[in-house]
C-alpha cells in the first residue's frame, strides 16, 4: 500500500515564499511520475506541477511558471514544491498525488493518478 503525506503548507504573506514536501512510503517511489495539484474553496482541483520519474523533465501550469519549482529525491522518497512569490490566488489545499503507471510520462489530468495525499493548506496573505 503507497502512503503520501504532505507537509509544509501554511499562512504566509503575498510575495513570500514555502516549500511543501512530500513523503512516500513503499518502494518503488523512483519508477513512477509524481505531481502536485491544488483545490481552493469553491473551485476544481487544478494541475500545478509534474516531474518524470527520473525527475530530468518536468511540467508546470502557466499560472505558477517561474515561481514554483517541483523536485524530488528518489533516496529518500520524497517530492517537493518550492513556491517563491506567492500570490493570494495561490490560496489552496495542495495535494501531491503518484502517476498510474510506471515510466509513464507525467500528464495535467487528476484521473491518471491513482494515490493521493491528504493536502495540505496554503494561505496567501495579501
Amino acid at each position: 500500500q503507497v502512503q503520501l503525506v504532505e507537509s509544509g503548507g501554511g499562512l504566509v504573506q503575498a510575495g513570500g515564499s514555502l516549500r511543501l514536501a512530500c513523503a512516500a512510503s513503499g518502494r518503488a517511489f523512483s519508477i513512477y511520475a509524481m505531481a502536485w495539484f491544488r483545490q481552493a474553496p469553491g473551485k476544481e482541483r487544478e494541475f500545478v506541477a509534474a516531474i518524470t520519474w527520473g525527475g530530468g523533465v518536468t511540467y508546470y501550469a502557466d499560472s505558477v511558471k517561474g515561481r514554483f519549482t517541483v523536485s524530488r529525491d528518489n533516496a529518500k522518497n520524497t517530492l517537493y514544491l518550492q513556491m517563491n512569490s506567492l500570490k493570494p490566488e495561490d490560496t489552496a489545499v495542495y495535494y501531491c498525488a503518484r502517476s498510474d503507471r510506471m515510466y509513464a510520462v507525467p500528464v495535467t489530468a487528476s484521473w491518471h493518478y491513482d494515490y493521493w495525499g491528504q493536502g495540505t493548506q496554503v494561505t496567501v496573505s495579501s
